[in-house]
């Protein structure tokens, strides 16, 4: 490796390492977010139980634990979008690039940060994923951790794009809200959507075709239903599309955010 590409990963890393440092700023309100997570899955998973025995021939709190870990996964990596916007709007872009980096090696670092904050953040979900659920294989482990550090590649892509496109707190704080109510609820991560019965019952109880087909291309989706696939196998086998629509979510996303924050780096 040569000595440019050794002062680009150097370059890379602390851009991270600033990021990281500043999620764990917020350490009693992330003890509080994932107390509440798992308080949702212990809660409102029993309760729903209960409610869809006759509806979903898998336990319901059994289904719901991977989708808690992709919530958790999400709500984290989305965070870097909301400080991004803030250094936009206060100028605090100035300061960084007076520093010793290029604009490239930034934006590149501070996805891969939002990334890796996704994946300390939802840790202690998918730990309790699996006490409930039982332990992946090692490759099923790996091909899992995969998955969601590009998941959350590409939502922190998604947030920083949406925080630079954006010309006020305000009008990011309702793209986000906006993103957060599709990508949730038309999603897999709180419904079954495997089952074609079920399915046809929804579209023919007027809930659109387009946003069925979105649910289930749907990212949060992908990665709900792999963790499902590896835990849950009666419930869905893995294929290589969940995989597929993973890498194409987050290669769009993250190379994306990277130009557009390149992009409005140039006009600061």
């Amino acid at each position: 490796m040569g000595v440019g590409a050794k002062r680009n990963i150097r370059a890379v890393v602390n851009v991270m390492e600033y990021d990281i440092r500043n999620f764990f700023k917020y350490k009693w309100w992330i003890v509080g977010l994932i107390s509440m997570n798992l308080a949702d899955l212990f809660i409102m998973a029993v309760v729903y139980t209960q409610l869809t025995k006759r509806q979903f021939a898998e336990n319901y709190f059994y289904f719901f634990s991977p989708g808690i870990t992709i919530i958790a996964l999400f709500a984290a990596a989305f965070m870097i979008g909301r400080e991004i916007n803030w250094e936009v709007r206060r100028s605090i872009s100035h300061y960084m690039l007076s520093l010793p980096i290029t604009r490239w090696q930034l934006a590149v670092g501070r996805v891969l940060a939002g990334g890796v904050r996704g994946m300390i953040y939802m840790s202690p979900l998918l730990l309790t994923t699996f006490i409930l659920l039982g332990l992946p294989s090692l490759p099923e482990l790996f091909i899992i951790l995969v998955s969601l550090f590009l998941i959350a590649t590409g939502i922190a892509g998604l947030s920083i794009a949406l925080a630079v496109s954006t010309t006020s707190f305000e009008k990011f704080v309702t793209a986000r809200s906006v993103v957060y109510y599709l990508l949730y609820f038309a999603s897999t991560i709180f419904y079954p959507l495997r089952n074609p019965e079920l399915v046809n019952s929804l579209i023919n109880g007027g809930l659109p075709s387009q946003l069925v087909t979105m649910a289930q291309l749907n990212p949060l989706s992908s990665g709900a239903d792999l963790i499902r696939s590896f835990l849950m196998p009666d419930y869905l086998p893995f294929t290589i599309d969940l995989f597929r629509n993973i890498v194409v979510f987050s290669a769009v996303f993250t190379l994306g955010a990277t130009f557009a924050y390149m992009k409005i780096l140039e006009h600061q």
